[in-house]
């Protein structure tokens, strides 16, 4: 199975990707990482590993949708089954989702439906809640808005800050993500509605539902 994985930052999340493939535990290949930003860790780490990337220009194309069908044209001639949103900043439109339909994920660094959107971290620590996480889903044509895959629970201390709190999830992002990406690779993950469940697999306990396996 192709994976095609988006990043406009550090790219760390598609390093966890990209190295559950080359070590075997996901049966596929990256087949592209695609940036909308020059000069970041993603490429980096890309070429460290080997990885073709491709810098597509959000200033050269007039509108949102036109630039989403560019990006959906290398995917479709790169034949990719699923693509990963991993640190990705733009919206993307319903041009991309119509293109792969329950084929796209993405990672957000909070317990979904909360905090949806950017700066996700200080949301929680100013509304004062005790357990924050990260969340892996499908996306739809709303904002952080699409079926859930898979959430990890993680304590939010008193002392928190927006980087303590940021770096702490982001452990088990690395974990939760491959994980999800796995289970969509060996065909276990089924859909209906918003409904979505990984067949075989433990739903009873904490941090993570459904419950690591593999990370």
């Amino acid at each position: 199975m192709k994976i095609a994985v988006l990043a406009s930052g550090r790219g760390s999340n598609f390093e966890a990707i990209a190295r559950a493939v080359k070590s075997g535990k996901i049966d596929g290949e990256i087949a592209v990482l695609i940036v909308d930003r020059k000069n970041i860790g993603a490429i980096e780490r890309a070429e460290r590993l080997g990885i073709n990337w491709i810098y597509v220009d959000p200033h050269s194309h007039p509108s949102r949708e036109d630039y989403d069908r560019k990006i959906v044209s290398i995917l479709k001639y790169l034949q990719v089954d699923l693509v990963c949103l991993a640190g990705y900043m733009k919206i993307i439109s319903e041009v991309f989702v119509d293109s792969f339909p329950n084929r796209i994920m993405n990672i957000h660094p909070a317990l979904l439906p909360s905090f949806p959107g950017l700066k996700s971290h200080e949301k929680a620590l100013q509304y004062g809640v005790k357990i924050s996480g990260a969340t892996v889903h499908f996306v739809d044509k709303g904002v952080d808005t699409g079926p859930i895959i898979v959430q990890v629970a993680v304590p939010v201390l008193p002392d928190d800050t927006p980087e303590t709190l940021a770096s702490r999830i982001l452990q088990f992002e690395h974990r939760i993500y491959p994980q999800a990406v796995k289970w969509f690779v060996d065909g276990r993950i089924e859909i209906k509605g918003r409904n979505v469940t990984v067949r075989d697999a433990d739903y009873s306990s904490l941090p993570v539902v459904p419950a690591l396996e593999d990370f």
